[in-house]
């Protein structure tokens, strides 16, 4: 039997999405921008498995100079435990923000916070002592915000979560009330405010959109989920190709295997057809929660060569992204009135 070979590229990237940018997007970012006055700290969220992908630049632009700390979320979900190749990983994406103090939490346990409410306690000085320091949190859809901020408040005040959480993006649509997680003996208590996930305008690389998409960071629908399975295959074969054994032999193919899956885990329809779309969204959710290896999807040496390149290190800004999703709805709009004709 000839030895397996992973795909080295993805090249299918023809009908990828370009963008999510909803209009709860829009009103939270620009209410996020006119609070910043009564704001002192800002703590941005970024998924632990895309660092670098699940940066929003329009954060950047949009919340100016305030102080800000770094949390990447869902570290159990990109690396394993303890292992040196973690170490090296988290190194490097601490150089990516020199100026920042940056943090790891993992989705379940609560110990990692600890470190960034001591932080906090220290950092987080408020100018107004009568009414404390406020923190706003920030970053993608489903990236962790809510998850993040019921930690900190069990970890600093001992009480139970404040805020909704769940699996697709979108739980969060408003700007929510101060969540108490630091109470100081002087008043200058220490409270956070949950945000709406912000997705960009547009996503320039189709490949970053696959995996914001993979993360969660849009809904299920807006990619067809075969595609999904097809790009994170790619990505699983290039880490371990026995991650998905139990279901099939190490494969390029998405179909078979889909098929294989559907029909070992009972997700048929009609006439014992597997249903593949059924099936994809399953595959999805196994990765989503760790069981098919642990891996992050950005290529971090990758990223610095860019980073060092002058050339390649400029990114879109706000207003220039806003132009494209404005010309891009438009052709949609024009395409699809000429097809009503």
């Amino acid at each position: 039997m000839a030895q397996f070979v992973p795909r080295q590229v993805f090249p299918h990237y023809g009908a990828i999405p370009r963008s999510y940018f909803l209009g709860h997007h829009r009103a939270g970012l620009s209410k996020m921008k006119n609070m910043l006055s009564s704001i002192d700290y800002v703590v941005e969220c970024r998924d632990y498995r895309a660092p670098v992908t699940s940066i929003n630049p329009m954060f950047e632009e949009a919340l100016g100079k305030k102080r800000r700390l770094v949390v990447y979320t869902k570290r159990d979900l990109g690396s394993i435990p303890q292992s040196p190749a973690r170490q090296v990983i988290e190194r490097k994406v601490r150089s990516f923000d020199p100026t920042s103090a940056v943090f790891f939490v993992s989705t379940s346990t609560r110990a990692d916070v600890a470190q960034i409410i001591k932080h906090l306690r220290n950092d987080a000085e408020a100018p107004d002592k009568l009414v404390g320091c406020r923190v706003m949190v920030v970053g993608m859809p489903n990236v962790g915000k809510s998850t993040l901020i019921n930690h900190l408040r069990n970890h600093g005040v001992g009480k139970a979560k404040a805020l909704k959480t769940g699996g697709q993006p979108g739980i969060t649509r408003k700007i929510a009330s101060p969540v108490k997680i630091i109470e100081r003996e002087n008043g200058s208590h220490v409270y956070v405010l949950d945000t709406p996930g912000v997705f960009m305008p547009y996503v320039a690389d189709a490949e970053n959109m696959l995996k914001l998409a993979l993360c969660g960071c849009v809904k299920d629908a807006v990619i067809s989920p075969v595609t999904l399975v097809d790009y994170l295959l790619y990505k699983v074969n290039l880490h371990d190709t026995q991650a998905y054994k139990r279901w099939s032999e190490p494969t390029n193919e998405v179909m078979p295997l889909l098929e294989s899956f559907a029909q070992q885990t009972g997700l048929l329809g009609k006439g014992g057809v597997p249903n593949i779309d059924g099936a994809a969204l399953h595959f999805i959710q196994k990765w989503r929660a760790g069981e098919l290896g642990r891996f992050m999807l950005d290529d971090l040496d990758e990223e610095q060569r860019r980073r060092d390149d002058p050339e390649q290190t400029a990114r879109l800004s706000m207003s220039q992204a806003l132009k494209i999703e404005r010309t891009t709805r438009k052709n949609k709009s024009d395409v699809n009135s000429n097809s009503s004709l």
